[in-house]
């Protein structure tokens, strides 16, 4: 055995798998054949087993550095373990029908098998680290992993790139309508598609549900905003499903100035905001404007908890009206925020609440202080009317919900018959089951329940079949113009539309309403009880005492 060989041979293969500018796998295996030569090893295996129960049913990784096709008889192996069950396995092969090694040999051949299950395993924890760190439960490439591709290409390479926060559309319908094994699939080939769309080096990661992140050369983006537009995606035997997505995309130019990634991420976020916003479009390209519009809302988070603290917000209330008799029946009462230097819009304040569970915390100090008005004005002795206070979506993943509404109307000792809650009918995809259990419980301690903007949304009648509401809303959208005949499709869409709803047992209330000759067609098409402009704009607390205290509105009030 030529013995400087070998040692010259050790010490390449030492140095090439301790490499610090990155290991040349080819380079080792090469070192290890003609180590494999010296030592007389006709075939060299190496296994990796990442759990105990793998390796026990045998299927691991397998190297094999060397194999020259040869017969063997006999063979040396070795093994050893790491934290975790994760352990390593190396056999080799003498070559039947020639001399057996010996024991230098024996020893020298477990040298190098050390050498080579202490690499094998070092860069195989190294891949199972950055494997569980860098991808969620389901093997998707991670938001660490996203922030972690920004920061490594820095400035200068994420020039003529493209960031995008994305979201797939409904897709809580594709899984109700495909089933969840199906849907998986459906969701992995998609994300697949959109990648490989983005060209080399682009990465999708997943934020949690369907939500996503994505970066991209811009060369490329065309193609992936039109698999963003709509793509049919096999599953199941030879069918296929559309998926969409609503996405807000950062185009990083020579004129931005990096500041890290979670710059880029905020932007992106301001586009998807947007974009969800559904007004301007389902794909968003941040701007100046978005900008703008991130900076205000970022001055809006800062200063809604000292705007709570001073009572800054106040709680302003919109008359309901009885259209046949022009009655004051009831109001809703809406948040107007008053600062030194002016009024912040509804507009401005409540979409960005909505983005967070601050949304939550303004519904509850509203109700506080609605009940605060109640229990004074009994107390002066006024005839006191149902007020409704809005809460949000968002307290749908709250378990007390409805503890934490009944402490705070009986904290001050208001009866329950004159709150109604309102909720939103916006969303496409109502949690039914939750919402139930919440208007049922309303209604069980007294408390009417509404829902709002009726006809807006995804499952409209859906809602009011399975849902046992007091109340309903009608969106002014569904107000026939004063332009319009009866015979109009608007006009027989809201005369149907209030007949519908009385016949379920469910009052009515019509919102919009601004003039005159709407007033005088709710009341032909049957229409009760009607809010809006024609009538009272919200009105703050002293000047709707004034018209609770009056009951009675004007017949020509325009």
């Amino acid at each position: 055995m030529d013995d400087l060989a070998y040692y010259e041979n050790l010490e390449k293969l030492a140095n090439a798998m301790t490499e610090h500018t990155g290991v040349d796998i080819d380079q080792v295996y090469a070192i290890l054949r003609n180590l494999c030569g010296i030592l007389r090893v006709c075939k060299g295996v190496t296994e990796f087993f990442s759990s105990e129960a793998q390796e026990r049913a045998g299927k691991g990784e397998t190297f094999v550095c060397y194999d020259s096709g040869s017969e063997s008889d006999m063979s040396i192996s070795d093994r050893t373990t790491m934290p975790g069950g994760i352990s390593a396995r190396c056999q080799v092969y003498h070559e039947a029908g020639i001399e057996p090694w010996n024991e230098q040999e024996k020893s020298r051949i477990t040298t190098v098998m050390h050498l080579v299950i202490g690499f094998l395993s070092r860069s195989r924890l190294n891949h199972l680290v950055e494997r569980l760190t860098m991808h969620d439960e389901q093997g998707y490439k991670n938001f660490l992993c996203f922030k972690s591709r920004i920061a490594q290409m820095g400035g200068e390479k994420l020039i003529h790139h493209a960031a995008i926060r994305f979201n797939l559309k409904h897709f809580s319908v594709i899984n109700e309508e495909i089933g969840r094994e199906d849907s998986n699939v459906v969701m992995r080939r998609y994300i697949d598609s959109l990648e490989e769309a983005g060209g080399e080096g682009a990465i999708v990661c997943r934020l949690g549900g369907d939500n996503y992140v994505m970066l991209c050369d811009q060369d490329y983006l065309g193609v992936v905003i039109g698999q963003m537009e709509g793509a049919p995606i096999p599953f199941g035997e030879n069918e296929r499903i559309t998926v969409s997505a609503t996405a807000g995309i950062f185009l990083i130019n020579e004129d931005y100035g990096y500041n890290g990634p979670e710059d880029i991420i905020e932007r992106i976020m301001s586009a998807y905001g947007a974009a969800k916003a559904g007004s301007n479009g389902d794909i968003i390209f941040f701007n100046d404007m978005l900008r703008i519009n991130r900076d205000k809302a970022a001055r809006i988070k800062k200063l809604f908890p000292i705007a709570l603290k001073n009572e800054e917000i106040q709680v302003y209330y919109q008359p309901k009206i009885n259209v046949q008799n022009n009655m004051l029946i009831g109001a809703e009462a809406l948040s107007r925020w008053h600062q030194d230097d002016g009024i912040v819009l509804p507009d401005d304040f409540i979409p960005v609440l909505e983005q967070s569970m601050d949304i939550c915390r303004l519904d509850y100090y509203v109700l506080e202080h609605v009940c605060r008005d109640i229990n004074r004005w009994l107390n002066e002795g006024r005839q006191v009317v149902r007020i409704s206070v809005n809460i949000s979506r968002r307290h749908m993943i709250e378990e007390d919900i409805l503890y934490h509404i009944l402490d705070i109307i009986d904290m001050y000792d208001v009866p329950h018959e004159y709150i109604e809650i309102e909720l939103t009918e916006t969303t496409t995809d109502v949690e039914f089951k939750k919402l139930k259990d919440i208007v049922t419980g309303l209604q069980e301690e007294g408390i009417f329940a509404a829902v709002d903007d009726f006809g807006m949304g995804y499952s409209s009648l859906n809602l009011i079949r399975d849902i046992p509401w007091n109340v309903i809303k009608v969106d002014k959208c569904f107000v026939p113009l004063d332009t319009e005949k009866d015979e109009s499709a608007r006009s027989v869409m809201f005369k149907n539309m209030v007949n519908m709803l009385h016949e379920m047992g469910r009052e009515c209330v019509t919102e919009g309403v601004e003039t005159k000759e709407q007033v005088r067609k709710l009341r032909s098409h049957g229409s009760v009880v009607a809010q809006g402009y024609y009538y009272d704009r919200p009105l703050p607390t002293s000047e709707f005492e004034k018209r609770m205290d009056m009951r009675y509105y004007p017949e020509d009030n325009d």
